[in-house]
């Protein structure tokens, strides 16, 4: 997968995998990752799907309407280039943990339910449901951050509410953050998921 790698200068960081969303690139999240963990190392891939032009992790056959077949696919796809690049850049395989936005934190969300050794942890900026249906892995003691938006048109409360239940159901440590606000991802969201990350690094290596 086409995609960044920045060196960290903190060896207790967390390694950060950021996850762009529809229309995004590898750059896209960089800033937003260096504002949760400035030490931490940074792996940023870009989709390798187009959509009108527009890159994103896994095909939809409309809005909201996911491609499940694609969306596995490119769940294995994401997790076998994880593997690789820590394989490349010398990196700690079990300390990623996934920053991601909109289809990017839904792809992420699929790679938690899919295995739980795909990540460390996550941050998941107004995800939805990526899958129905799946027996979800043992999650127990992994964490994630949800930010969500009180009125948010694509990821609705009742969306942010079920995902949070179903993690929670296989045992991961589920934070929600309720913003004031719509799909757009705001600074104080930024702010919460950079404090919560800071609270619990030293549990995540």
């Amino acid at each position: 997968m086409k995609h960044l790698y920045e060196a960290g200068d903190d060896p207790q960081a967390p390694i950060l995998v950021a996850l762009h969303g529809t229309g995004g690139t590898e750059r896209d999240l960089i800033p937003l990752a260096r504002r949760l963990s400035s030490g931490s190392a940074i792996l940023s891939p870009r989709g390798n799907v187009l959509e009108r032009g527009m890159p994103r992790f896994f095909r939809r056959l409309a809005e909201g309407v996911f491609d499940e077949e694609d969306l596995v696919l490119r769940t294995r796809e994401l997790h076998a280039f994880l593997n690789e690049a820590a394989a490349q850049y010398g990196l700690d395989r079990s300390r990623m943990v996934a920053v991601g936005y909109s289809n990017g934190a839904n792809i992420a969300a699929s790679l938690l339910m899919h295995d739980r050794a795909a990540l460390r942890g996550a941050i998941l900026h107004h995800p939805m449901v990526p899958l129905r249906g799946l027996a979800l892995p043992d999650l127990s003691g992994i964490p994630v951050f949800i930010g969500a938006g009180t009125n948010d048109p694509i990821a609705s409360r009742a969306e942010t509410e079920e995902l949070a239940g179903l993690l929670r159901g296989a045992g991961a440590e589920v934070t929600v953050h309720w913003e004031d606000a719509g799909h757009q991802l705001t600074t104080s969201e930024a702010e919460a998921a950079a404090a919560w990350l800071a609270e619990r690094s030293g549990g995540l290596m």
